[in-house]
């Protein structure tokens, strides 16, 4: 306890000489830790296996869809016919999609299931 003091007035010292770089090494803090928390959620959640080859619903994103079928984001656009910007901007559900082509929502869930099949059967073995 006796340092107690003394690392206080060293850490004093050091920020009045190092006005920026203090506040710098804290916000590069924040973001890793920001960043570190993030992706421990995210593995979490992916590692549950109730959130593997979940049933395709309206709500889901492409990107979802991807992740919980462990497929390929070029299997998710080959399926929907993403040479246009549908995925782009934002994060649009299999709903929104359907609505925009024109095609009952089912009917993609079909097409991207098919596709997901198609390339588990072509994907070699584990």
């Amino acid at each position: 306890m006796a340092d107690h003091p003394s690392l206080m007035r060293r850490l004093a010292s050091a920020l009045r000489r190092h006005p920026v770089l203090f506040p710098a090494f804290g916000l590069a803090l924040v973001v890793f830790l920001v960043f570190a928390v993030r992706s421990t959620m995210f593995a979490v959640y992916w590692a549950d296996p109730a959130h593997r080859d979940q049933r395709i619903e309206g709500w889901m994103t492409p990107a979802y869809v991807s992740h919980s079928w462990h497929v390929p984001r070029e299997v998710m656009e080959a399926a929907i016919g993403s040479d246009e910007p549908k995925l782009k901007g934002g994060k649009p559900t299999l709903d929104r999609i359907a609505r925009e082509e024109g095609v009952p929502t089912a009917d993609l869930i079909a097409r991207i299931e098919t596709a997901i099949a198609t390339h588990r059967d072509m994907a070699p073995s584990e």
